[in-house]
C-alpha cells in the first residue's frame, strides 16, 4: 500500500479489469493493518461464544461485547485491544436478524455472508473513522466520489437527542458535496444492540449503481435496488437502560460493518451479487449437476417456474452450511441447530422439486464452495469430507420425511369433512416433527383447494416459541444484583475501585492426613450493588451483589459452577450473611447475598466458602480434564471439545464424535481414567505468559478472552516440562488452561463412571459422568439391575405355557427397561443390559403370539364341528383377551370363507368382549363395523373397525340381547 494502489487480477477469477473476491478483502484487511495501524483479527466462529440469546453470530462485532459493555477481564487480551480489523463469518436466519425466506426472491439477501469491519475500543472516533473510510473507497478502491452519498442521524426530540452535526461536518470538511450528505431519522441512523446496551448514532455509505453525473439522493433509504448502502459506521456514545432512557458511554467506540458480497458487486460493475465471483463457480457447479437451464438473474413473473429462484436459494444455503457444520452447528432439532436443519431441507426442496437434480447435488457442491471460501477460512479446507457426510445424510432422512409427509397430508384429506380447514394439529407436527416447511404445506393443500387455518397455526407457534423462551428469562432476572451494568463498571474505575484479588481461591494445600485445608480469608467491603446501582449501604433482608477487595470464593467461569458460603463481619461471628452465587465482572468478583442486617462499605468481613462443595467441584473439574484426555486417547486426537459444565453432583462434557460412542470404548475410556487415579499423579498448577502458553503442543487453541498470564494445569507432568520447546509431555497426558480449581492429586477422585452419553445433533456427542462415592454407588445399583436382568433371562428360557405367566414376564422386562433408562448405572453397563431386554421383549411377544395362536386354533376347530357350513356363526366362547378372541374369528374364516363370525367372550371383570369378521362375498351391503357397532350398542358399550373387520366391548348384562340383535342384524343384511 506503499505505492499507489493496482488491482492485480487472477485469471480464475473476476472479470476482465474488475478486482476477485479475494483481493477486494485482502486489501480492506491489509488498509487498516498497515495503513493505520489495527491489530487483524480472525473470523469467530459462527457458534455465539458466551451469549446464549444469539442462535448465530450475526454481525462482526459480536465477539467484542465483552468490551462494549466492559465486562472483558482488563488482565485478558481482549481488553488490550485498542484498533481491530477483521473479516467475519456471519449467518442471518433465525432470531431478530431473519432473511431465510427472503433468499432466493431477490439478488441481494443471503443467509451467510461475510462482514468487513475496523474497530476503536476508547482510540479514535468520528473524524477518523469517517476519513479512513472515505480514503479505502475512493483512494484505494477507486469508486467515484461522485456515486457515493452518506447519511447521519438527524436527531429526536422524543429521546432529547440533537442532530449528528459533528458527524455531518466531518464529511464536508472530507469534501463530500452537502447534497450527498443527508439526515435521517432514527430508525435509519440510530443503532443499537439490544433493548438495553450500547447504542448510538450511526453514518452510512450508499452507493449509485446508475451514477452519470445525476442527484440519486432522493433515492436513498428508499428501497431502491439502484441506490444501496455499502458500509455502516456507528459511533457508540450511549447506553439504553431498563427504564429506556440513554445515558452517555464513560468510553466512547467505533464499530463498522461493511458486507463483502455488496462491495465485490459494486467493483465488479454488477447489479447482483450472485453475479459476482463469490457465487458464479457455485452456480456453474449446480448447473453442471442437475443439467438442466443455465442460471439467468431472472427475479419475479420473469422467473418461469422459479428456477433461477433455486440456483441463488441453493447457491446461498450451500455456503451457509458449509460455514455452519465446520463451525461445529450441524442440522438438529433445536435452536441455531433447527435452523440449520431447515436451511438444508430447503435446499434440498429446491434441488428435487424445482431444478429436478438427483440426490447428492448439495453434497457434491462442497467443494466448489471451498475453493471459493477456503484461501480466507482455511477450516473450511480441512473439514470438506466431513461436511459432505453431513449433507448426505441428512438430504437422504429430509426425502424420506417429504415421502411421509406427502402420504400423511393424503390420509387426512380423505378423512376431512367437506369444506373444512385441514387440521392445524396436523400441520404443526408435519412442520414441527418432520421438519415439513410450511410453505410446502401451503402449496400441497392448494393444489387440493383445501386452505390451512393460519391464526391457529401461529398461535400455536407463539405458544411454542413463549414455551422455550420461559427458562432463560427467568434466569436473566435472577442475577440482576451479579451482573454489573457498563456505567457501573466505568464508575468503579474511574474511582480507581482496584479488581478484586481472587487468588486466595487457589490457597489450599493437603494436610498430614489427606484432607484438604483451606486458609481462611478476610476482606473489605469495598462497593454494594443492588437494582442496577453502586451503594455504600444496603439494609437488612435485602439481596445485593458484595465488592470486596480480596476473596477466596470461585466465581462461575470456565464451566465450573460458583462457591456458596457465607461472610461474617468481624467482632459479630453469629450473623452470618449467606453468599448464594458468585460472578466475575470485568475484573470484580460479585458475591450474591442476602443482607440479614445491614452491610456498608468498608465492613470487615471473614468469608467462608462451602468446602464439601468446594472440594466436590474441584474434584470433578480434575475428572473433566482427565476425561477429555481419555476421550481423545480413545477416539482420536480429532476428538475436539464442544463444551463443559461443572458442578458438585456431577460433570458434563460435550465433544465431536463421529457416531455414537459403544460400549467397549466407553469401557476403555473409564479404564484410563482409573489408571491415573490409581497413580495418584500430582496435579500441576502454574501462571505463564500467553505468548509462551502457547507454544505447549497439543493444546486447545488459546481464546484471547484468558486473562494474561494464563493458568496451565498439567495432570503428572511439571509444567516447566511441557513448556519446553519441542517437548512431546503435554502429548501424553492431560494439559489444558484453565482457570478453575482442582484436586492437587488424582488419587481423591477414587472413581468415576459415565452414567449417560448420548448424541445432541449429529456429530456432537454429550456424556455425564461422576466421580467418587457417586460413581461406586452406580456402579452398585448396575450390578443389581444386571443380576435382575440374569433372573428373567432364565426365567424366559424355561418356556412357560401359561399365556398370563409370558405376560407377566414381558411386563417385568418393560418395566426393568424404565427403570434402566431413569436410573445412574455406568453406560455402557445400561447399552448391554438393554441390548439383552430388548431380545428378551421379543421373545416374549413372541411366545405370547404363538401359544394365542394354538389356543385360537383349538376354540375355531370347535366352534366349526359346532355350526358346520352355516353361513353366519353367532356364539359366546372364552377367550383371556380381545387378541385371542379376534384371532379365533380369524381362523374360523379362514377355514370358511364363505362364512361370516361374531363371537362375544364374557369376562370375568363383568366385561364383554366383542369381535366379528364379514365375509368378502357379502360386502358392501354387509358391514363388519356396522355389525359390532349395534351389538356393541346394545351391551351399552363402544366399537369400531372396517368393513370386514371390527372389535368392540360391552356390559354383560345385556349380552342376551346382542346375541338376538347379532343374529337380526346379520338375517336382515343376507
Amino acid at each position: 500500500l506503499a505505492v499507489p494502489w493496482r488491482w492485480r487480477c487472477s485469471p480464475r477469477r473476476g472479470s476482465a479489469g474488475c478486482p476477485p473476491a479475494g483481493q477486494v478483502r485482502a486489501a480492506f484487511l491489509r488498509f487498516f493493518q498497515e495503513r493505520h495501524g489495527h491489530r487483524r483479527l480472525p473470523s469467530a466462529p459462527v457458534r455465539p461464544r458466551g451469549d446464549p440469546r444469539l442462535l448465530f453470530v450475526n454481525a462482526g462485532m459480536n465477539q467484542f461485547k465483552p468490551v462494549f459493555l466492559g465486562t472483558a477481564h482488563p488482565r485478558s487480551e481482549l481488553a488490550q485491544h485498542r484498533r481491530v480489523v477483521n473479516s467475519q463469518k456471519c449467518v442471518r436466519a433465525g432470531g431478530k436478524h431473519n432473511d431465510l425466506e427472503d433468499v432466493g426472491r431477490d439478488t441481494y439477501h443471503h443467509t451467510f455472508f461475510e462482514m468487513l469491519g475496523n474497530w476503536s475500543f476508547g482510540d479514535y472516533f468520528k473524524e477518523e473513522a469517517c476519513s479512513m473510510a472515505w480514503e479505502l473507497l475512493t483512494e484505494v478502491y477507486e469508486i467515484p466520489r461522485d456515486r457515493l452519498y452518506v447519511t447521519y442521524f438527524g436527531g429526536d426530540s422524543s429521546l432529547g437527542l440533537s442532530a449528528d452535526e459533528e458527524c455531518r461536518d466531518v464529511w464536508l470538511r472530507l469534501g463530500v458535496p452537502a447534497s450527498h450528505v443527508l439526515p435521517f431519522p432514527l430508525k435509519d441512523n440510530f443503532w443499537e444492540m439490544g433493548d438495553t446496551g450500547p447504542c448510538g448514532p450511526c453514518t452510512e455509505i450508499h452507493y449509485d449503481h446508475v451514477g452519470g453525473g445525476r442527484n440519486a439522493a432522493a433515492l436513498v433509504n428508499q428501497g431502491s435496488p439502484d441506490v444501496v448502502e455499502i458500509w455502516n459506521l456507528v459511533f457508540m456514545q450511549y447506553s439504553r437502560e431498563v427504564e429506556g432512557n440513554l445515558l452517555p458511554l464513560p468510553q466512547h467506540h467505533v464499530d463498522t460493518g461493511m458486507g463483502l458480497e455488496r462491495l465485490v458487486t459494486v467493483l465488479q460493475h454488477k447489479r447482483s451479487n450472485y453475479d459476482t465471483d463469490l457465487f458464479t463457480p457455485i452456480l456453474d457447479a449446480i448447473h453442471k449437476g442437475c443439467g438442466g437451464p443455465r442460471y439467468q438473474g431472472l427475479v419475479g413473473d420473469a422467473d418461469v417456474g422459479r428456477v433461477n429462484m433455486a440456483y441463488r436459494v441453493v447457491a446461498d444455503h450451500v455456503r451457509t452450511l458449509c460455514v455452519c457444520i465446520t463451525d461445529g452447528i450441524y442440522p438438529g432439532l433445536s435452536g441455531a441447530e433447527l435452523v440449520l436443519r431447515r436451511i438444508l431441507r430447503r435446499a434440498v426442496r429446491f434441488c428435487s422439486e424445482v431444478l429436478h437434480a438427483p440426490p447428492g447435488l448439495l453434497a457434491s457442491l462442497v467443494p466448489t464452495v471451498v475453493e471459493v471460501l477456503g484461501d480466507a477460512y482455511p477450516e473450511l479446507t480441512k473439514n470438506a469430507d466431513q461436511i459432505m457426510d453431513i449433507v448426505n445424510e441428512n438430504e437422504a432422512a429430509f426425502l424420506s420425511s417429504l415421502e411421509r409427509g406427502r402420504r400423511i397430508i393424503e390420509r387426512t384429506v380423505q378423512q376431512m369433512e367437506p369444506f373444512t380447514n385441514f387440521p392445524t394439529e396436523v400441520a404443526w407436527s408435519l412442520y414441527g416433527n418432520l421438519g415439513f416447511p410450511l410453505d410446502l404445506i401451503d402449496l400441497m393443500l392448494e393444489e387440493k383447494g383445501i386452505s390451512l387455518d393460519s391464526a391457529a397455526f401461529n398461535e400455536l407457534a407463539l405458544e411454542d416459541a413463549k414455551r422455550k423462551a420461559g427458562g432463560p428469562q427467568a434466569g436473566h432476572l435472577e442475577d440482576s444484583n451479579t451482573r454489573l451494568d457498563v456505567h457501573s463498571l466505568a464508575q468503579l474505575r474511574s474511582n480507581n475501585v482496584p479488581a478484586t484479588d481472587d487468588s486466595p481461591k487457589y490457597a489450599y494445600t493437603l494436610g498430614q492426613h489427606g484432607q484438604y485445608e483451606f486458609s481462611p480469608c478476610q476482606a473489605t467491603v469495598l462497593m454494594l450493588y443492588r437494582d442496577q446501582s453502586l451503594q455504600k449501604e444496603v439494609g437488612a433482608g435485602q439481596r445485593c451483589g458484595v465488592i470486596l477487595d480480596r476473596t477466596n470464593f470461585y466465581a462461575e467461569q470456565g464451566g465450573q459452577a460458583s462457591d456458596q458460603g457465607y461472610m461474617i463481619r468481624l467482632g459479630q461471628q453469629d450473623i452470618l450473611f449467606p453468599v448464594e452465587s458468585v460472578r466475575l465482572c470485568g475484573g470484580y468478583v460479585i458475591h450474591e447475598v442476602t443482607a440479614v442486617e445491614t452491610l456498608r462499605a468498608g465492613d470487615q468481613v471473614q468469608l467462608f466458602v462451602d468446602e464439601a462443595q468446594r472440594l466436590a467441584c474441584m474434584t470433578n473439574h480434575t475428572a473433566t480434564h482427565l476425561l477429555n484426555f481419555a476421550l481423545r486417547h480413545v477416539l482420536g486426537d480429532n476428538t475436539e471439545q464442544r463444551g463443559s459444565h461443572v458442578t458438585a453432583e456431577q460433570l458434563r462434557f460435550d465433544f465431536d464424535t463421529k457416531g455414537p460412542v459403544t460400549v467397549d470404548q466407553l469401557q476403555q475410556v473409564e479404564q484410563v481414567v482409573q489408571d491415573v487415579i490409581k497413580r495418584n499423579e500430582v496435579v500441576h498448577m502454574a501462571e505463564v505468559p500467553l505468548t509462551l502458553a502457547r507454544r505447549v503442543q497439543g493444546l486447545r487453541a488459546v481464546d484471547e478472552g484468558y486473562p494474561d498470564p494464563v493458568r496451565i494445569v498439567s495432570l503428572g507432568v511439571p509444567v516447566e516440562s511441557v513448556l519446553t520447546r519441542d517437548s512431546e509431555a503435554a502429548m501424553q497426558t492431560s494439559v489444558e488452561l484453565c482457570c478453575g480449581t482442582h484436586l492437587l492429586q488424582t488419587g481423591a477422585m477414587e472413581d468415576l463412571t459415565i452414567i449417560n452419553e448420548r448424541q445432541l445433533v449429529k456429530g456432537i456427542s454429550r456424556v455425564i459422568a461422576v466421580t467418587g462415592g457417586q460413581a461406586k454407588k452406580a456402579r452398585e445399583v448396575g450390578q443389581c439391575l444386571a443380576m435382575e436382568v440374569d433372573s428373567l433371562s432364565l426365567r424366559m428360557k424355561q418356556r412357560s405355557t401359561s399365556i398370563p405367566e409370558m405376560q407377566k414376564l414381558s411386563k417385568e422386562v418393560g418395566q426393568l427397561t424404565k427403570v434402566l433408562a431413569s436410573t445412574a448405572v455406568p453406560q455402557w453397563q445400561r447399552k448391554e443390559l438393554q441390548t439383552i431386554l430388548k431380545a428378551l421383549q421379543r421373545t416374549a411377544n413372541t411366545a405370547i403370539k404363538k401359544l394365542e395362536m394354538q389356543q385360537a386354533a383349538e376354540k375355531a376347530q370347535s366352534l366349526l364341528a359346532k355350526h358346520c357350513n352355516q353361513p353366519v356363526i353367532i356364539d359366546t366362547v372364552p377367550a383371556d383377551s380381545l387378541s385371542i378372541l379376534m384371532k379365533v374369528v380369524n381362523q374360523l374364516c379362514d377355514k370358511s370363507p364363505g362364512t361370516s363370525v361374531l363371537l362375544l367372550s364374557p369376562q370375568v371383570s363383568g366385561e364383554v368382549l366383542c369381535a366379528c369378521q364379514v365375509s368378502k362375498n357379502c360386502l358392501p351391503v354387509f358391514s363388519a363395523a356396522d355389525w359390532a357397532v349395534a351389538v356393541c350398542t346394545q351391551m351399552e358399550g363402544k366399537a369400531g373397525g372396517s368393513p370386514i373387520v371390527a372389535k368392540g366391548s360391552g356390559n354383560a348384562k345385556g349380552m342376551q340381547g346382542a346375541l338376538t340383535t347379532a343374529l337380526e342384524f346379520a338375517q336382515s343384511k343376507l
